[in-house]
């Protein structure tokens, strides 16, 4: 798994900015590689009243659009502390789009883990 690359994609579309007075982009961006070796891109959009949503919500959303469900590798990079890791609603989100995604390999600041040792206890 190429992470130094996942990284270098995500940085590339890290570009924080005021959309509004209310709305943000762009402060964290993710990316992810899926079993056939394609990369998917996307920012966060951070709006008033939870009407935003997480970067690796948007990487995924591009790659559903794509026609593609199965992730191997995803990383998330913010513009305040570098790699950070899902928060809760996308480690969940990650493995509705396709349970194999237990398998997925999510890289944290100081390892890289599958995403069941991030979320072993599903409620489904």
């Amino acid at each position: 798994m190429d992470f130094d690359g996942l990284i270098k994609a995500a940085e590339e579309v890290l570009h924080p900015r005021q959309l509004t007075e209310m709305t943000s982009v762009a402060s964290v961006a993710a990316a992810l590689v899926t079993d056939k070796g394609n990369v998917y891109r996307g920012v966060c959009i951070d709006a008033p009243c939870s009407m935003g949503f997480c970067a690796e919500h948007s990487a995924i959303a591009a790659m559903v659009t794509a026609g593609e469900d199965r992730i191997a590798g995803i990383v998330a990079v913010s513009d305040w502390d570098g790699i950070i890791p899902p928060c809760g609603r996308c480690r969940e989100f990650i493995y509705q789009i396709n349970p194999q995604n237990l398998d997925c390999l999510v890289k944290l600041k100081d390892r890289t883990v599958p995403l069941r040792e991030l979320l072993p206890d599903r409620w489904i």
